[in-house]
């Protein structure tokens, strides 16, 4: 089991209020703050932004991390806030039958080329 990841920045500022604005939709907070990282989470950190080097991003570059929604409707939220917050969309919310017929996920990527993920598994497939 996990219990934590970090993802490289460039800007901690920008992506901070970018990941604040984002990570809300799905229950998580801003719960540390140091001079090069910042940690969010429920309860302890969970998803740590870490400043990096000056290297431009590469449109695959960066890691992949999925995040657990509490439902269909903050894996969408997640997904407007991200847009709103400069993020490309990577795959728009909705089922992918080809991973489980359950699975209700949306994947953007950051200004840093990290690709972030929120799922959730409905209840039943539609």
């Amino acid at each position: 089991m996990i219990d934590h990841v970090s993802i490289g920045v460039r800007d901690l500022a920008r992506a901070t209020a970018f990941y604040e604005a984002v990570l809300g939709t799905i229950g998580l907070e801003k719960l540390v703050t140091r001079a090069d990282t910042v940690g969010f989470g429920k309860r302890y950190p969970e998803f740590w932004l870490n400043r990096r080097g000056a290297l431009a991003p590469r449109p695959d570059d960066g890691t992949h991390v999925c995040l657990r929604a509490p439902d269909e409707k903050a894996v969408q939220a997640f997904h407007a806030a991200a847009l709103a917050g400069g993020a490309v969309s990577d795959g728009a919310p909705g089922l992918r039958p080809d991973y489980s017929p359950t699975y209700y996920a949306a994947f953007v990527r950051d200004a840093d080329g990290n690709r972030i993920e929120a799922v959730t598994f409905l209840t039943s497939s539609r």
